[in-house]
């Protein structure tokens, strides 16, 4: 096995696993050729999970074809969705919205895969992730933005707003899920070629929900309150945040796993909330947010 990456960082849990892995240090943003030095090491299975341009999947494909490949896994995202009519979300939807250019361009490249599938029989399987959390990931909070600082703001029983109604949908999964449909979708390729899946919980979180299991997870009495799009946005008071939180929030839903359960097995093994919980105490151990003492 050749795992690939910048080495500009250490994984997130150790295994042993890691032992036996072969590490090559490329950069795709970089190496105008990291295509076909991918496709050099002539895989029997490529799995990619850092592919944000659609160009970069017709490079790709391009070059592996020739190789000994039986099979691509590309790792897309619910982003890709955008904003949709009805629910729950089908992931083979072909008429998704996406609402920026990440979105749309994982919604590219799912289209370009399925075209090679059926015209060339490209071995392509899509997963599209949630927010993907757990021990040693910066995570979605319940603004549906990466600030920290709302984790400790709630430790001390302070108030917190949050938009609108607090009614929007978060949709958070756990890596080792994840890594286990990416895996399900392996052992079982006859069944996923050709395939999208959603990798995330069987349930959504609200962020009503979200906030007062994180109250209770610090022992305090719920202090939420809510405001306008407008007002929170001033309330919060970060542009980029800001943003960041509308892509979230815009996207609420709920993500259907019934393909992946039954073609694959798929089964995730954490519910959301224990994967924010396990994420928030992982939190607390690396000093990410401190508590009041």
């Amino acid at each position: 096995m050749t795992a690939i990456s910048r080495g500009k960082s250490k994984p997130y849990s150790t295994n042993c696993a890691w032992e036996r892995a072969n590490i090559a240090i490329l950069d795709r943003e970089k190496d105008a050729n990291f295509a076909e030095k991918v496709a050099a090491m002539d895989a029997d299975i490529v799995v990619d999970l850092i592919n944000f341009h659609v160009e970069d999947t017709y490079k790709m494909v391009e070059a592996l074809k020739g190789t000994r490949l039986s099979h691509y896994l590309f790792c897309s995202s619910i982003w890709a969705h955008g904003r949709v009519k009805t629910l729950e979300v089908n992931p083979n939807d072909l008429q998704k919205e996406p609402l920026d250019d990440y979105g749309r361009n994982k919604f590219l490249s799912e289209l370009y895969l399925k075209e090679q599938w059926r015209t060339i029989n490209f071995p392509a399987t899509i997963i599209m992730p949630g927010q993907i959390s757990g021990a040693g990931w910066i995570i979605i909070n319940p603004w549906g933005n990466m600030n920290t600082k709302i984790f400790e703001t709630i430790a001390r029983g302070e108030k917190i707003y949050l938009p609108n109604w607090g009614m929007e949908t978060l949709h958070h999964v756990h890596a080792s899920d994840v890594a286990q449909l990416f895996f399900k979708a392996i052992t079982h390729r006859h069944l996923s070629l050709g395939e999208s899946f959603h990798a995330v919980a069987e349930e959504s979180l609200t962020l009503y929900g979200y906030a007062s299991l994180m109250y209770d997870f610090f022992n305090r009495q719920p202090n939420i309150d809510f405001l306008p799009w407008d007002k929170w946005a001033e309330y919060e008071g970060n542009r980029e945040e800001v943003s960041h939180t509308y892509y979230h929030i815009a996207r609420s839903g709920k993500y259907s796993i019934e393909n992946a359960k039954q073609l694959l097995g798929y089964q995730p093994e954490y519910t959301i909330q224990r994967t924010v919980v396990e994420s928030i105490q992982s939190y607390i151990d690396r000093d990410v947010i401190r508590l009041s003492k």
